[in-house]
């Protein structure tokens, strides 16, 4: 059974036994009480993640979030203030300085990353065309601060690692077909753990660092929750394939 916490732990396990550098980055977009658990996990195995919170009621639990930093994890910012101020720039960048301020007062933030929301036609990420981060103490967003060329980008999203095929935005997309050539794409944890642990592999040869990306609502105990993130997420899916689709249609009729 993949994305329970056993499962997790063995993940972790193999990157350690593996030797290759990696950064482990959280996406904490619901039920955070889960990311306390993989955060213990990874604090027993002397391991040091990002986690990256919503400013919303379902991610933004203050007494987690202290606890989590106090567990020696970093906490990041995890934006979509142009998608909630429906592309209006001015206004999103007020929410998110706003959001940023509050944030920092459970724990210090110096690093962000763009929270995706698939249904939005707009992209958080484009705040930046117009406005320097940087100039706020935040020293790294991943998908504009990552060397990809050194870097192979994982991701749960989809609750599969191959799920750039049904994400709009978790993805990269000009290094994707790169690492798809060298065999660097896995469906399963447990394939990519045999890769892994295989020093003859193509990820074990390949020489890159990783930057892994979870969402912790995903990983749980057996049980209905378990089931019912597998069954939600298998639908979320279908509905991102078509909205994909459609996206990708009304691009080609408008060149």
């Amino acid at each position: 059974m993949d994305f329970t916490l056993t499962k997790y732990r063995q993940l972790l396990t193999a990157l350690i036994q593996s030797n290759i550098p990696f950064h482990l980055r959280h996406d904490v977009d619901l039920l955070p009480s889960n990311s306390l658990r993989t955060a213990k996990i990874e604090t027993s195995l002397n391991l040091k993640a990002t986690y990256y919170f919503r400013t919303v009621p379902e991610s933004l639990n203050p007494a987690i979030v202290k606890e989590i930093s106090s567990l020696g994890h970093e906490i990041g910012y995890h934006y979509e203030s142009l998608t909630t101020c429906h592309g209006n720039l001015e206004t999103a960048y007020q929410d998110f300085c706003r959001n940023l301020q509050h944030l920092r007062t459970l724990a210090p933030i110096t690093s962000i990353c763009m929270h995706g929301s698939p249904r939005s036609p707009y992209d958080s990420r484009d705040l930046w065309k117009h406005f320097d981060y940087h100039s706020l103490g935040i020293t790294h967003e991943p998908y504009f601060d990552t060397d990809f060329n050194t870097t192979l980008y994982l991701t749960d999203t989809g609750r599969r690692w191959d799920g750039y095929n049904v994400s709009r935005r978790d993805k990269i997309p000009v290094y994707q077909d790169q690492w798809t050539r060298q065999g660097l794409t896995f469906h399963t944890t447990d394939q990519l753990i045999a890769q892994l642990t295989d020093p003859s592999s193509p990820l074990r040869q390949s020489g890159l660092h990783l930057l892994i990306t979870t969402h912790p609502q995903r990983w749980a105990p057996p049980g209905p929750h378990h089931l019912k993130e597998y069954l939600s997420q298998s639908f979320k899916n279908i509905l991102k394939r078509i909205l994909i689709l459609h996206t990708d249609k009304k691009q080609q009729s408008q060149q």
